[in-house]
């Protein structure tokens, strides 16, 4: 709503199942949770902002981005994150972040919204060996 008020942009939502475009898919997912990709509209020539939670290694954020190029080609892509964790293993960075929060890597953010869990706030967990 304040885009469309502020800018009189109209903006489109959708969401990507990356689990068939991970590149561990045969690997570490034995048998995978598949989710739905909800894009109603066509992506060519738009300004898409992909939004994440967590940002980690980069791998699903390069799987969302093969994902979304199978409903087009859009004029460009941002990547907005709710947490950046650090510990990058591709060249992906978010073009906006709302915390930045270095981790080790036996920890675990777990991010929690208003809209799904009734409440919003960031967990930081440590992974038990």
């Amino acid at each position: 709503d304040l885009l469309r008020k502020h800018r009189g942009a109209e903006v489109k939502f959708g969401t990507v199942d990356v689990t068939f475009h991970r590149d561990d898919f045969r690997t570490r997912l034995p048998s995978p949770q598949v989710g739905p990709t909800q894009i109603a509209f066509g992506v060519d020539d738009l300004h898409i902002i992909l939004v994440d939670d967590v940002l980690f290694t980069g791998r699903t954020v390069r799987a969302a981005v093969n994902s979304l190029m199978d409903f087009g080609r859009p004029a460009s892509i941002e990547l907005a994150v709710l947490v950046d964790r650090g510990h990058r293993e591709l060249p992906i960075q978010a073009d906006y972040t709302g915390q930045r929060h270095l981790t080790s890597e036996n920890e675990h953010i777990h991010v929690h919204v208003v809209e799904v869990d009734g409440n919003d706030e960031v967990l930081l967990m440590e992974y038990s060996e």
